[in-house]
């Protein structure tokens, strides 16, 4: 391949070659070739020794590296990460899996290929691109998903317009009709592929649903920032006495509503309110069971104190609502705040609380969202099962 080359500073070459993925601009001495933001380049430090091939990108994270090795092609490159990860999602048991027919089939740099997001939804491909350059290899990417699926996969949706944030317009790339309904251990949930968050359900609460749900008999339950609904699903299949969502969002409480009605549920209550004002308001001791599954409320760097002054907040009024021996489900997405920082955060929300809490579970994301051992950042969601006394 005839591409541009980067150049490493001397000192900035040993991270990639511990094959970390991500080459921030500091780190480049120069540039041989023309080059604009999405192109294939080729890295290598000041010797010549090549050290990877990777899309080039206008910003702190000027590369990332899809290969630490010489390419044939970007498609023959691209052909092997997607058999691979096909590969690791029949060994996990969810390429045909008649009772959860939605996973993650791309997660980024665990699959090896970075600033690309698939989510898979029964036979509909949604495709997230997070990056300029898997942007411009979305056709390529899509015809291989189909070639590849042997049949699995029929149509392929591009919704990268707002990960990108340009002005990009979403649109299927093969086939005809996007997925409305999937299966998830048995549940029947509607997806949004086109209007709703993300690429339309959160995948990756998946386990945790589950578990849940072994905790929630004869319970009443509040799943604060329900989006549509799945934790509320859960608990009341497994027996929950009484079940409270609440979202901000009018358009997300009915796809909860309609939710509970496609399971034949009952008992079951909907509030289009600020989390924050409805928890105000709560009675006391009302719930044995607190989900609360915020937004990031960081998703850089330098909004990370006001994201831990946030979840303190939350947690700590939970708490004080939470009834004795009651459950509190806690978690955060935000990448820029890790186990520790998170941790700290309930600490604290727990002292300002005054109540005892015992950790029993700690969580994180399923197995078809893989980190890569190279790079921990991609280990982004983090969660706590807490027992208040």
């Amino acid at each position: 391949m005839s591409v541009a080359t980067i150049i490493l500073h001397k000192h900035k070459a040993e991270a990639v070659r511990r094959f970390h993925p991500w080459i921030f601009s500091g780190a480049i001495k120069k540039i041989d070739g023309a080059v604009n933001d999405g192109d294939v380049v080729s890295v290598e430090d000041e010797r010549g020794s090549l050290l990877g091939v990777g899309h080039y990108a206008k910003g702190s994270i000027a590369v990332r590296l899809f290969s630490f090795q010489k390419i044939e092609s970007v498609e023959q490159c691209f052909t092997e990460k997607i058999e691979q990860a096909i590969v690791l999602r029949k060994a996990i048991g969810m390429w045909s899996n008649k009772r959860t027919n939605a996973f993650r089939l791309i997660h980024g740099e665990g699959d090896g290929l970075p600033g690309l997001i698939i989510d898979v939804y029964n036979t509909t491909a949604v495709l997230q691109a997070h990056s300029t350059g898997m942007f411009k290899e979305r056709k390529l990417i899509a015809g291989l998903l189909v070639k590849l699926s042997g049949g699995r996969i029929t149509t392929v949706y591009d919704k990268s317009s707002a990960a990108l944030h340009a002005h990009t317009k979403d649109e299927i790339l093969i086939g005809e009709n996007v997925s409305t309904e999937i299966v998830e251990n048995g549940n029947r949930f509607q997806v949004d592929v086109i209007g709703g968050q993300k690429t339309g359900f959160f995948l990756d609460q998946r386990e945790n649903r589950k578990l849940l749900g072994k905790f929630s008999k004869d319970r009443n339950v509040l799943n604060t920032f329900c989006y549509t609904g799945g934790f509320s699903v859960y608990a009341l299949k497994a027996g929950a006495a009484e079940v409270h969502s609440v979202d901000a969002s009018a358009k997300a409480m009915a796809i909860t509503d309609a939710n509970i009605a496609l399971n034949e549920l009952q008992n079951h209550q909907s509030f289009a309110l600020d989390v924050f004002e409805f928890m105000k308001e709560a009675k006391n001791d009302f719930y044995n069971t607190i989900v609360l599954d915020p937004p990031a409320f960081a998703k850089h760097h330098s909004a990370r104190h006001q994201a831990i002054q946030a979840y303190k907040r939350l947690n700590a009024v939970a708490f004080q609502k939470v009834s004795k021996g009651g459950m509190v489900f806690t978690f955060s997405c935000s990448q820029a705040v890790n186990s520790a920082l998170f941790e700290g955060a309930v600490t604290a929300g727990a002292i300002e609380a005054k109540r005892n809490i015992k950790v029993i579970h700690r969580v994180t994301q399923p197995a078809d969202h893989p980190v890569n051992i190279f790079h921990p950042e991609g280990e982004y969601l983090k969660g706590l099962l807490l027992w208040v006394e």
